[in-house]
């Protein structure tokens, strides 16, 4: 029996249509011999499929000056392909791995990611769901702190040293290495969620190994009330104890509006359960004027777009598609703030209900 293509990364990229200069969220899958990429993550059977063998990527892609961080993905027959990904980190990502799938092709090679795991192998006795209630255990598990970093502070919380120590002192591994196959393992199956963009960036293959031995890696447990507080720009502490555990960031952005096209400040609450953007009067009013819902979105930035004269001085805007593929505009007051607005609305696209 024919062995079916490992998928080595997938997630949500925008695509530029092949015919018409359009550009639309889609479910891509890299495999290890091409890229197919559907419209939604729930469909059987993909739009449409790219073959590797032959082709070339190129990053960055300079071909539309108002769209950042794309790259274009050039195939044997000389046709063009481009995507777009949310933010640096994500599209130096996919474009690391397609040229490492590119170059196996080449080579006949079969793709194998770097890993630290070759000599290590796991005690056959290792029950994961019994070790993650004793982690767990609230005499001898792994406590539960508030952590602070980069301004906002992590709740129900601990590192990833902490996570390694503690197995150490367990006697559940014999060694640091062995720790950091077991955390994965850990991680991968759930027991273990990543908490702050170090963290999620290795979850995501940004690292040699998915967990991290690190003192400033966060980590919680799926069911603890782990929530993160951020702050505003004036450092008003932006979460509210009547929405513990759901709120993960919030701050004052401007909108673009849908029928009318002008510009205005709303204070936005970004949600993970239910996964929704929430926007508000930011002169009072516990009430939202609207909800922008974030399952299966895509989020990436833009360099430009019309009717932004009003507020074209920085043009540090993002743009969110919502899984019905309606467009909404918002201008954040730095590019750093940007950055951290389309990560927290990534990573609530993908895990939020």
């Amino acid at each position: 029996m024919e062995r079916e293509p490992m998928r080595i990364r997938e997630g949500y990229l925008v695509k530029k249509g092949s015919m018409f200069n359009t550009w639309k969220p889609m479910w891509v899958v890299l495999l290890e011999d091409g890229i197919e990429f559907y419209k939604r993550k729930a469909d059987n059977s993909p739009k449409g499929m790219i073959p590797l063998k032959g082709s070339s990527i190129h990053s960055p892609c300079q071909d539309f000056g108002k769209r950042m961080f794309v790259f274009k993905l050039t195939v044997a027959k000389q046709q063009d392909h481009f995507f777009q990904a949310a933010y640096l980190e994500e599209r130096d990502a996919w474009v690391r791995d397609i040229k490492k799938a590119i170059h196996c092709i080449d080579g006949g090679q079969k793709f194998a990611r770097k890993s630290t795991r070759k000599s290590i192998r796991l005690p056959e006795t290792i029950n994961l769901s019994a070790l993650y209630l004793s982690m767990k255990d609230p005499e001898k598990g792994i406590k539960e702190l508030k952590l602070e970093k980069d301004k906002r502070v992590f709740n129900h919380c601990f590192t990833g040293t902490c996570v390694i120590d503690w197995l150490v002192s367990s006697s559940s591994i014999r060694n640091r290495k062995e720790g950091l196959l077991l955390a994965s393992s850990l991680l991968s199956e759930g027991y273990l969620q990543p908490a702050g963009d170090t963290s999620k960036a290795a979850a995501e293959g940004l690292s040699d190994t998915p967990f991290l031995d690190l003192s400033d890696a966060y980590y919680y447990f799926p069911d603890s009330g782990f929530f993160c507080e951020g702050y505003s720009s004036d450092d008003d502490v932006v979460l509210k104890e009547e929405f513990r555990g759901t709120i993960v960031k919030q701050g004052c952005l401007l909108k673009q509006g849908h029928r009318r096209k002008n510009w205005k400040v709303r204070k936005f609450v970004l949600r993970d359960d239910p996964a929704y953007l929430h926007y508000y009067d930011p002169a009072g009013g516990e009430e939202p004027l609207g909800a922008i819902h974030l399952r299966g979105c895509v989020v990436t930035a833009v360099e430009d777009m019309p009717d932004t004269k009003k507020y074209d001085a920085d043009n540090i805007l993002f743009e969110i598609i919502t899984a019905n593929e309606v467009h909404y505009y918002l201008q954040a007051a730095s590019s750093t703030e940007r950055t951290e607005w389309i990560k927290a609305i990534q990573s609530v696209s993908r895990t939020g209900k």
